[in-house]
């Protein structure tokens, strides 16, 4: 039986959590816990287990169900392992009557994946959400942070879904981009 190292953040992903709690009085530390979530979603390949909970609740000296309560609360992070690429499909009125259900059938249909699960090939988990605020835009899928609007036509997808494909390195993680060397020389300084 071999023994598993302890579950912990990288030195940028703790320089990072160091920097948030400064946002914060020390006995409100809770209130970093979304951003925190995030951090650790994108540390952990996209989703967010048990362990990984736990970790974020000793981080930040809390129960681990109050980490639980949230992160099952809301649809941004996703409690099972999820593909390379999450389509989050907004569900909502206007984006139902421009087309969204047609939409997820053609995601289904494309990807392989059923709403919930992830493709064969292991690109693509279909979420549906409510509402994305892109109303005028509709049928609109989020991927992370960027917005696929106007999804009503068959070019539409495939357009999306080949910029997604042809994706050679992940996005760059919010500390990383300008900040990766300040928060190394920060954890390494701790």
């Amino acid at each position: 039986m071999t023994a598993t190292a302890p579950l912990q953040f990288s030195l940028a992903a703790q320089a990072e959590i160091k920097r948030l709690l400064t946002h914060y009085p020390p006995e409100r530390s809770k209130s970093a816990l979304l951003p925190i979530l995030h951090i650790a979603q994108a540390e952990f390949g996209g989703w967010i287990s048990s362990e990984v909970q736990d970790l974020v609740a000793e981080t930040l000296g809390i129960k681990p169900i109050e980490v639980y309560e949230v992160s099952s609360f809301y649809t941004m992070y996703n409690l099972k392992l999820v593909g390379k690429h999450v389509l989050e499909i907004c569900r909502t009125g206007p984006c139902m009557l421009r087309g969204s259900d047609e939409l997820t059938e053609q995601l289904e249909r494309i990807t392989g994946a059923k709403v919930g699960g992830t493709s064969p090939d292991g690109n693509f988990t279909l979420k549906e959400v409510e509402c994305l605020a892109a109303c005028g835009f509709a049928p609109v899928v989020q991927v992370r942070e960027k917005y696929y609007e106007q999804l009503n036509t068959p070019e539409a997808v495939d357009a999306m879904l080949d910029e997604l494909r042809n994706l050679v390195h992940r996005p760059i993680l919010s500390w990383e981009e300008n900040g990766l060397q300040n928060s190394l020389q920060t954890a390494a300084s701790v």
